[in-house]
């Protein structure tokens, strides 16, 4: 996954400096803000069964596109709404497989791989406040909101010793995703934080105990104008 972001990061970064230069003579005072984003992030797994743990990096990546929509004459007050691409890998120890159309949660044991990968389609939408000015550039952010996300394909895989396992298809996942989010910074770098207030699956059991696994992001995210 390390270089489809280097490439996603150069792209932008080549939108950016064009659209500086294409701007550096004209001054927009109906300028638009950070309307291109990619966001790269560590996943940290909450409310797990007690044996479940976190074995490896667990990551995501997402980009898209956001409309900004300015609430004052100053434009330092605005709505962002948008659409984008996610992907994310939960490595852990709940090993997820299907066997005669039935979803098994097992603990997973000895095993060199276990993970499950995520792609979604999501919906940012994003109340930002700015230090911007049709002519600055560089300035300082603080955008709090909320992101919703749709599951489009899921996957598992599992290996040990003896097997390769790979699993699709796993009705117990939650298609909407949603989570409270916050990017603040100055210039292209902004910390950015999602915490998740829907569980990653629904109707799922582990060890007789519905399983509610809801999960934090903690990254950077780069808006690009």
């Amino acid at each position: 996954m390390g270089k489809y972001c280097l490439v996603i990061f150069l792209f932008f970064s080549l939108v950016k400096s064009q659209a500086q230069v294409n701007n550096d003579s004209i001054i927009d005072l109906n300028y638009l803000e950070d309307q291109l984003y990619l966001s790269l992030t560590y996943t940290i797994l909450i409310d797990k069964p007690a044996t479940i743990s976190q074995k490896g990096f667990s990551g995501g990546i997402s980009f898209g596109f956001i409309k900004d929509i300015p609430l004052n004459e100053q434009r330092n007050l605005g709505l962002g709404i948008g659409a984008g691409y996610a992907y994310n890998v939960y490595v852990q120890n709940l090993k997820i497989s299907r066997e005669n159309q039935t979803t098994l949660f097992e603990l997973a044991e000895d095993y060199k791989t276990n993970r499950l990968g995520i792609n979604s389609i999501e919906l940012p939408i994003e109340f930002r406040w700015r230090t911007s000015t049709p002519e600055k550039y560089g300035f300082w952010r603080v955008y709090g909101g909320l992101k919703f996300a749709y599951l489009i394909t899921a996957k598992t895989k599992f290996s040990d010793s003896d097997v390769v396992l790979t699993t699709k298809n796993i009705p117990e996942l939650n298609r909407l995703q949603y989570g409270a989010t916050l990017a603040t910074g100055y210039g292209n770098w902004n910390l950015y934080f999602y915490y998740g207030l829907s569980p990653l699956f629904k109707d799922a059991v582990f060890n007789e105990k519905k399983i509610d696994l809801k999960d934090i992001k903690i990254g950077l995210k780069f808006y690009i104008m």
